[in-house]
This record gives structure tokens, sequence and C-alpha cells, in this order.
């Protein structure tokens, strides 16, 4: 029997009436004929309620002790909707991501999958089980609770598709797939019903909430469609696979969680292992036999890592960035052109620029994010 994977995200399930109609939907699937596997978030603002406690206790806490803490959120949202679907006479039972056989390095807050065993999973499909698992966690392989990091959930569901042979892998969010940008921020915002996924996967690198980018990185590793859909609103739905049909329209977007580390260039190996001790990723970077300069997201530590990396060199605070993503952007002069300028119209005159064969970056200040976007998306998409 296939296999199909639904992952719901925290918005899906953000109350008990929410959750009850994902069961009703996760039921009509089952009973298709189809084996379903769901990956589900923990409900709502769980997980930012979580962290503010946290954040009251120690400003700074303990990575490991935030996972112990955060996992909590996916057992409770497992639980109850295995229970509502169980209600609904369709056989249930709910795994935390140990349970699920998902093992991950020994990073806490941020780790990565290193080896899925889904012989448990496949063993209750068999018994003709809808399988629920918590998202975003895993165990280490010194038997540690972790999480995986921002949109931890969809890397959950996309490694076990690949793990168990999976047919295609259902990512529903409050959005129906993939726009050309945010439509919270530009409400004209052209749909996208296909991506490869190098072009999906640069959005994401970019910062689009829309997949995660090792999630996509997993999907095209295994050759697995990704169909982004929106929960309550059937209809249209966003296919990342590698056979999307050529369309060059730019897509545009921000992120404003980004700092600027500015050091000596006989300084860079010790900045960049400070920066991976402090579990922080480096974004873009420009090195030349002078000086190093580093886009770094900012972390859950960030108060503690910015008097280190503080005293590495100069540190820029309060930064983001805004990205053009389109195919063989690289061979496309023009449009880069067409981008400064539209930041310089929005008075975002950018503090550093970074280009790839299919994304061009700008690092500006976080409070011009969304006007920079608006600007470029104004100026390019309709060109396309």
């Amino acid at each position: 029997m296939s296999v199909v994977v639904q992952k719901f995200g925290g918005s899906s399930v953000a109350d008990v009436p929410k959750l009850e109609a994902v069961a009703e939907r996760v039921a009509t699937t089952r009973a298709t004929g189809l084996d379903v596997v769901v990956v589900i978030s923990a409900m709502g603002k769980t997980t930012d309620e979580l962290l503010a406690l946290a954040h009251q206790i120690d400003e700074s806490p303990p990575r490991r002790e935030l996972d112990m803490l955060v996992t909590t959120g996916e057992r409770i949202s497992m639980a109850l909707l295995s229970m509502a679907i169980q209600k609904r006479g369709c056989d249930a039972i709910s795994f935390t991501g140990s349970q699920s056989g998902i093992i991950t390095n020994d990073r806490h807050f941020d780790a990565r999958i290193i080896e899925v065993r889904p012989w448990r999973l496949e063993d209750e499909l068999a018994r003709g089980r809808v399988v629920i698992v918590a998202g975003y966690q895993g165990m280490s392989y010194r038997r540690e609770i972790t999480t995986l990091g921002r949109g931890g959930s969809d890397t959950t569901a996309i490694a076990l598709a690949a793990a168990l042979g999976a047919e295609r892998a259902e990512i529903y969010s409050d959005v129906d797939g993939v726009y050309s940008a945010d439509p919270r921020v530009v409400p004209d915002a052209r749909h996208l019903p296909e991506l490869t996924y190098a072009q999906m996967q640069e959005m994401a690198e970019a910062g689009a909430k829309v997949l995660n980018s090792t999630a996509v990185e997993f999907a095209r590793r295994s050759r697995i469609a990704i169909h982004a859909r929106a929960t309550f609103k059937p209809g249209r739905e966003t296919v990342v696979h590698e056979d999307a049909a050529y369309d060059a329209t730019p897509a545009v977007v921000g992120r404003k969680d980004l700092a600027r580390l500015d050091v000596a260039a006989s300084e860079l190996p010790a900045a960049l292992a400070e920066i991976e001790a402090l579990g922080l990723s480096v974004r873009e970077s420009t090195v030349d036999p002078d000086r190093a300069r580093l886009w770094i997201a900012r972390g859950v530590d960030w108060a503690a890592a910015r008097a280190a990396l503080g005293a590495r060199g100069a540190l820029e605070d309060g930064l983001g960035a805004v990205s053009v993503v389109a195919p063989q952007l690289a061979g496309r002069p023009r449009v880069m052109a067409e981008a400064m300028a539209a930041l310089a119209s929005a008075g975002a005159t950018p503090r550093q620029v970074s280009t790839a064969p299919l994304r061009w970056s700008a690092l500006v200040p976080e409070a011009a994010v969304d006007d920079a976007v608006r600007a470029l998306h104004d100026a390019l998409a309709p060109s396309a």
C-alpha cells in the first residue's frame, strides 16, 4: 500500500476545533486506502510561550533544558490528534521523535538528522493504523532529546517520507503554497504552482517560511514531491519537484534576523569557531586579504552571543536581508541593476550585497525589510 506523509503546522492545530478538522481530513485520506503518517507541530504559539517562560527564568537558558521543555508542545498535539482520529473510528497511535527512530547529532536546539530507523512506524502501518509523529524533535546518538531548529517539523516529515518510501509529502499551513513574495507583505504576490528543488531551497535559505531548507534538501536527494497546501482552504497548491516547468518569475524574500560581524582576516578562523560554538550560522560572507564580513543569523541565545562576538570584531545588529530568487539569475545582470535601483527608491541602501546563480541578496536595516520587499516586487515581478 502507498504511504503519504501529511505535516500540519501550529496554525493548523491552534485550537480544538481546528484539530478536529485536521483529524477529519486525516481520516478521509486513510479511507482512500493510503497508509498515512502525520507529522504535527505544537498547537498555535505553544513553542513561543514555552520559550518565553524559559527566558523569564534565564536570559540565556541551557540549550539541553530548552529541548526538554519545548518538545512537550508536540507531545500535547500528537496525543490530542490521535484521540480525535480514534473518535472517528480510525485506529491511530502517536509517537515522539525518539520513538519514531529519528536519530540526530548531539547538538541541542538545532540538531541535524543523521539516520531514520522507521521500523516501529512500519509495524504500526502494517496493522492498519494512522501513525502520528511529533515533529521538530529526535534523539541523539547519546540518547538525549534534541530539536531540529526552525521549520524542523518540515524536516521530520520529509525525512520520514524518504525513509518510508512515501508516494509524496503534503505540507499544510495557513497559506495555499508558495508565492512570489510573502502575501502578508505584498498582497498582490503571484501564486507559484510549481518550483524546482533548487529554487525552493534558495527561497528557504533566503528566509521564506513556507518550507524549511533542510527539508527541501531531503526531498531533493530522495526525489520526493512536496505538496504545499493550505489546511482550511483547499484548491491551489505548490508542488516542489525536479521536473517543474521553467518559470522566470522572480521571487522576493525578506528576513529580519541578521547581524554582521566585521573581523580582520587573520581572526576569521577563531571567529568562525566561536560562531559554531554559540550555535549560530553564517548566511553569507565576503572575505578579502584584510577583512571578512559575515552575515550571522541571530539565535535564541543572542544576548550572550552578541557580547561574545562583539569582542571579536565590529558587530552591527538590527539587520535583515532581501533576496531575489530566479532561474539563471547570474546570466541576467539587468535584474540585479533593477533591484539596486528599486532599493534606492525605497530608501533601503544596502550595507552589502551577495550574488549566486539563483539568488541576489542585499543586507539592509531590519526596519526597512518590508518596504524593500515591496519595492523589489513592484519592480521585478511585473517584468517576468
